[in-house]
C-alpha cells in the first residue's frame, strides 16, 4: 500500500513506517482493543525530522483528524490512554488537546503520571528537568487521559493494585485478597539514561511501566490488539510483546523506526 513505506512483523508485533493518519485509515472498523500513545506535544521538542512547532489550530486539527480515525477502529469497549505533557511556558497543551477531543470521547479517568516527588528532605524520588526560574515550579508530572466511547468500560483495577498498608482494614469485610485500587496518581520514575543511544536518539521516551500499567488496567489476553500511532523508539510494542498481546506501531521517521525494529528484534 502506498501509505505504508515499510512493514516489519516480529512475532505478533507489526511495525509500520508511514504517516499514522493515512495508515490508520486502512485499518478495519472496531478492530482495536487499546490505543496507548504519546503524540508530539507541540512544545518545540527537537525530533529528527518532525517539526514540533505547528500553530495551535493546526496542531489540534491534525490530532483531531487522527483521533476521528482512532474512534472508528476502536471497539466499543476499548480504551485509549493518551499521555500529554506541557511546559511552564505553555501550560495549556494537555488541556487544549483534551478539550479538542471532547466531542469524540468521554474522559473516564484522568491519571497523573508523577515522575518525581519530594515528600520531605530525606525522601526524594525520581527524575525531572530542573528549571531556573523566579516564576515557575519544576514540572514533575504529566497527564495520562483514559478515554472511552461510553464512559462505562470496566477495568481490572486490582491488576495494578497495591497491598493494604494496615491489614486491620481487611477484618470484618468481604475482601478476599490483600489488594486495593492504586488510584489515579502513578509514581513511575525514569530509569537513568546515560547516553542518547540507549533511547535511539529519541528525545521523548516514556518508561515501559507506563504502558504496562495501562494494558493491565484495561485487561488483556493473547488476542488483545494494541495500537501505538506514534511508535517513536518502540516502548509500547516492547511491552505488548512482553505481555504477549498483538501490537501495531506506526512511525513516520525512518531513523526511529529502524531503531524500534532493532530494539524489539533483540529483546526476549
Amino acid at each position: 500500500m502506498k501509505n505504508i513505506l515499510s512493514k516489519t512483523i516480529i512475532d505478533n508485533q507489526t511495525l509500520i513506517l508511514g504517516d499514522c493518519l493515512e495508515v490508520i485509515k486502512t485499518l478495519e472498523d472496531k478492530s482495536l482493543d487499546l490505543v496507548i500513545t504519546s503524540p508530539p506535544y507541540n512544545i518545540g521538542i527537537n525530533y529528527n525530522e518532525y517539526k514540533d512547532t505547528k500553530s495551535l489550530n493546526e496542531y489540534l486539527n491534525w490530532l483531531n483528524k487522527i483521533f476521528i480515525e482512532i474512534k472508528r477502529v476502536l471497539k466499543d469497549n476499548g480504551s485509549i490512554f493518551l499521555n500529554v505533557g506541557s511546559t511552564n511556558a505553555n501550560p495549556w497543551v494537555s488541556i487544549d488537546v483534551l478539550s479538542s477531543l471532547r466531542n469524540l470521547f468521554i474522559l473516564q479517568n484522568n491519571i497523573k503520571w508523577i515522575k518525581s516527588i519530594s515528600v520531605d528532605k530525606d525522601n526524594i524520588f525520581g527524575h525531572f528537568n530542573p528549571i531556573n526560574s523566579k516564576r515557575y515550579l519544576n514540572n514533575t508530572y504529566e497527564d495520562i487521559f483514559h478515554l472511552t466511547k461510553t464512559g462505562d468500560v470496566e477495568l481490572d483495577r486490582k491488576a495494578i493494585g497495591v497491598p493494604y498498608k494496615y491489614k486491620v482494614n481487611l477484618k470484618g469485610t468481604t475482601i478476599t485478597d490483600d489488594m486495593r485500587c492504586r488510584g489515579n496518581t502513578w509514581f513511575i520514575p525514569y530509569k537513568t539514561i546515560h547516553s542518547k543511544s540507549q533511547r535511539g536518539d529519541h528525545p521523548a521516551v516514556f518508561p515501559e511501566e507506563v504502558v504496562r500499567r495501562c494494558i493491565k488496567l484495561h485487561g488483556y489476553n493473547k488476542d488483545t490488539t494494541v495500537l501505538e500511532p506514534f511508535l517513536g523508539s518502540g516502548t509500547t510494542l516492547l511491552v505488548t510483546r512482553e505481555l504477549k498481546c498483538k501490537g501495531t506501531g506506526i512511525e513516520i521517521d525512518k531513523k526511529y523506526f529502524d531503531y524500534a525494529v532493532s530494539k524489539i528484534t533483540n529483546t526476549i
